[in-house]
């Protein structure tokens, strides 16, 4: 080919190229605005909590011995909820991932009803579940509605489907191939599983842990419902806000909500950061 012809092709790919780029900038335009539209609405409310309150009135929250009671009790809860969480989700997880069986579907979707039921719903449920023979005699046994049993049990209701979900995801996403490698080498179900499939599925674990301590930090109407708000017994950093915002103390409310997000950012921080290497297939 001549030098001449490939003159020609190159310029010819060079205004094809610049065509496209131009062509192309209205859909990034269009792209970029709807998109940072919602993340400035959120910095925006963050700001606004920020900016409505003080250093003193923070400090001032921490000195509060409600208010440490609350995030000791919150710090408490979650991290158990978050444990149980992780527990129940890992088998779930693994059996809705890698086997196939009658009702599968229907299972799966159980599994996001206190996902998408109202939380207020999730916490008349339980209610309604403890006046049942059942609920009546693990009653006569352990109380549990209205105290910090009830507390755990509520976030724990609605924090472990999002475990489930991300740990049913996680599982679905890693290749099989080595596990089928491993048990034609002479490991059987359960070393395959502990040293073959939980190694990689490490980022999704951390993951659903840390989804589950994130929603339930920040679980309210479950609790509300179910273990009630009271002082110094059942009351949380979500269900301070509703008691200081009852009474009128709007600064203090404001106070507890930013050490939720504070909390709630650094958790997820870490997971963005740890939590989300893609997994060896």
């Amino acid at each position: 080919m001549s030098n001449t012809k490939l003159i020609a092709i190159k310029k010819e790919n060079k205004h094809i190229k610049k065509h496209t780029v131009k062509s192309n900038l209205p859909f990034y335009l269009v792209m970029g605005i709807v998109a940072s539209t919602y993340i400035i609405l959120i910095l925006a409310m963050v700001l606004a909590d920020v900016f409505y309150t003080t250093p003193k009135h923070i400090f001032k929250a921490l000195a509060s011995t409600e208010i440490q009671y609350a995030i000791k009790l919150s710090l408490i809860s979650s991290t158990i909820t978050m444990l149980l969480s992780v527990v129940v989700a890992i088998p779930i997880g693994y059996f809705m991932a890698r086997f196939n069986f009658r009702f599968k579907k229907i299972i799966d979707a159980i599994i996001d009803i206190p996902i998408i039921l109202p939380p207020l719903v999730v916490g008349l449920s339980l209610l309604l579940l403890f006046q049942t023979v059942l609920g009546q005699f693990i009653e006569s046994h352990l109380r549990v509605t209205y105290t910090v049993y009830g507390v755990v049990l509520a976030q724990f209701m609605v924090a472990c489907a999002f475990a489930v979900r991300t740990m049913y995801v996680t599982f679905s996403q890693i290749n099989n191939r080595q596990e089928q490698v491993a048990l034609t080498l002479g490991c059987n179900e359960k070393q395959s599983f502990f040293y073959i499939l939980l190694p990689q599925a490490k980022s999704g674990i951390l993951t659903a842990a840390s989804l589950a301590w994130a929603r339930a930090l920040g679980e309210f109407g479950p609790i509300l419902i179910f273990a009630g708000a009271t002082r110094m017994r059942t009351e949380v950093l979500p269900t301070t806000v509703f008691l200081e915002m009852s009474v009128g103390n709007i600064e203090a409310a404001v106070a507890v909500s930013l050490i939720m997000i504070a909390s709630g950012f650094l958790v997820l921080l870490v997971v963005r950061l740890y939590g989300t290497k893609k997994n060896t297939i």
